[in-house]
């Protein structure tokens, strides 16, 4: 009798044992897949190529891992290195090195935390992405818009904020306490929850399409923007705006072959400050002019058929919400992201408004499509070549990104991939995987040559892609994952900005179609 309560409590006490043991295994793995080890991390290295000028000081830091074993310990070491299913990914193409504790636990990688950043180096991320070298064309939205131009800036700013703030609660859901959760860790996985269970992969392939369209689209217009400021520096050479791309792009040539942005990256935070440089010249040279402002020329009227262009344009310049989940997810107290949303976007609504309107007020019907144009020969042709500079080395990222997008699309190894894999065993690349990249290269130089209108692609862009991206996707995504959490003005807000984003987003890319079609038929250039 004895004997038999003795294994009935044995038995129980293993049963309760292997319970907490199991609970545990599944609270670390939850962890780790909080801090970036899973599959699903190849889009938030994607987000942060995205963007026009991230400080890849950070990106540096980030390690993309998978880790899909079920079993963490040193067995199976001995024949081929690596644990069957455990894979590891950088940035740099390395992988770490594969150790395991001596009791056959967790590696040691696995205990090791990667690098978090500050709300500071944060907001100098979400800044970069919101001020880059397409603030250029703010001032031109002005000229079709007047102070509702002003007004769409502010407006723009404060729903861009708001959107990126409802993206990130949707990444996080209550536990059994109540206590919230980060369960997802990209826009992808946000857009799959919301079309599961019926079309569980429907969501991200529609955030993933959108993503290289304004990816691609960036390229372009990168190298519309260099054949343009390089005409306009040398007007009197023998040399047209389309051969300036055709020399531009093949100074682009060797991206095809990047295997990381290290090289690039320690160029992109001097062009940034370069670029902040060159705003500030900009703006002290339309303060030396203020005597001449023309105040009289800035009207409440807009123009009907140009103004849905300038919307798209300025919806474009505060694009960001791709890489905001990855962002959040990094930050070493996602708790302050709130905060650096409104201060960013609060400076940048400043800094956006002023020089808009500083700039229109000095050149008024005057006034291109690319701000620079307007400045004296002498200045121009120095402000221009920093310009195109910081166009060239910027380039890289977004081109890096919708390359890594294609390949993982198409190209990745499974059953599930279109073609074979774009890498070989040594890691070399394959000739097909150079060729998509150099295809893609040349894709962007025959639309630039074909459609060099920087203001036009800028405009149909944000129209279609950032007017989906910032406004509609993240309202409609609030409302399906959180409708039974929210107050009814957070629902009023969610469904005016669907409407209205849905709105400006059909208008501005059907006049930006037009301005393009009869920009095409009219052979006109820039």
């Amino acid at each position: 009798m004895a004997t038999l309560i003795r294994g009935k409590l044995s038995n129980k006490l293993t049963n309760a044992a292997n319970a907490v043991s199991n609970k545990s295994q599944a609270k670390v793995s939850g962890m780790f897949a909080r801090m970036g080890f899973q599959a699903a991390t190849d889009e938030e290295a994607l987000g942060f190529a995205a963007c026009d000028d991230l400080d890849y000081d950070h990106r540096q830091g980030m390690q993309m891992d998978i880790m899909t074993s079920d079993e963490m310990g040193g067995e199976g070491s001995g024949d081929g290195g690596a644990l069957d299913g455990d894979s590891h990914y950088q940035r740099d193409g390395t992988g770490p090195p594969h150790s395991a504790s001596k009791d056959g636990g967790l590696p040691d990688e696995l205990s090791e935390v990667r690098p978090k950043i500050t709300a500071w180096e944060a907001g100098w991320n979400v800044t970069n992405a919101i001020q880059g070298m397409f603030v250029l064309g703010l001032p031109y939205a002005i000229l079709h818009g007047g102070y509702l131009g002003l007004f769409l800036i502010i407006f723009a700013a404060v729903v861009c904020c708001y959107t990126g703030k409802i993206l990130i609660s949707c990444l996080y859901e209550e536990d059994e306490d109540g206590q919230l959760v980060r369960v997802r860790d990209s826009y992808v996985d946000i857009a799959n929850a919301c079309c599961a269970p019926r079309f569980p992969a429907l969501g991200g392939h529609v955030v993933n399409v959108a993503q290289i369209i304004e990816l691609v689209m960036t390229c372009i217009l990168y190298v519309v923007v260099s054949g343009n400021l390089m005409y306009n520096s040398f007007p009197n050479m023998p040399i047209s705006q389309k051969s300036w791309a055709i020399i531009a792009t093949a100074a682009l040539l060797p991206c095809a072959f990047l295997k990381n942005l290290k090289a690039v990256s320690k160029f992109s935070l001097l062009c940034t400050l370069a670029h902040f440089v060159i705003n500030i010249l900009v703006i002290a040279y339309c303060l030396s002019r203020a005597r001449d402002w023309a105040w009289d020329k800035v009207k409440f009227y807009i123009d009907v058929k140009k103004f849905p262009i300038s919307i798209g344009i300025i919806v474009f310049s505060y694009t960001s919400q791709i890489f905001l989940p990855s962002l959040e997810g990094n930050m070493q107290k996602p708790s302050e992201f709130h905060c650096m949303m409104n201060w960013t976007h609060i400076a940048a609504c400043i800094l956006k408004g002023l020089f808009a309107l500083v700039a229109y007020l000095t050149w008024a019907d005057e006034t291109k499509e690319v701000i620079t144009d307007n400045l004296p020969p002498t200045i121009r042709a120095v402000v221009n070549l920093f310009l195109v500079a910081k166009a060239l080395l910027s380039y890289p990222l977004p081109f890096f990104a919708a390359v890594e997008v294609l390949e993982k699309t198409f190209f990745q190894e499974g059953g599930r991939a279109f073609f074979p894999d774009c890498y070989g065993g040594d890691g070399r690349l394959k000739s097909w995987g150079l060729t998509l990249r150099c295809s893609l290269v040349v894709f962007t130089l025959l639309m630039a040559i074909y459609v060099p209108h920087f203001a036009l692609l800028m405009g149909l862009t944000g129209s279609l892609t950032g007017a989906g991206l910032c406004f509609l996707l993240p309202s409609l995504f609030h409302l399906k994952l959180l409708w039974r959490k929210l107050l009814w003005h957070q629902v009023f807000f969610d469904v005016a900005i669907f409407v209205i984003g849905g709105i400006c987003s059909i208008s501005g890319f059907i006049h930006s179609m037009e301005g393009l079609i009869e920009a095409f038929h009219n052979n006109v250039e820039e």
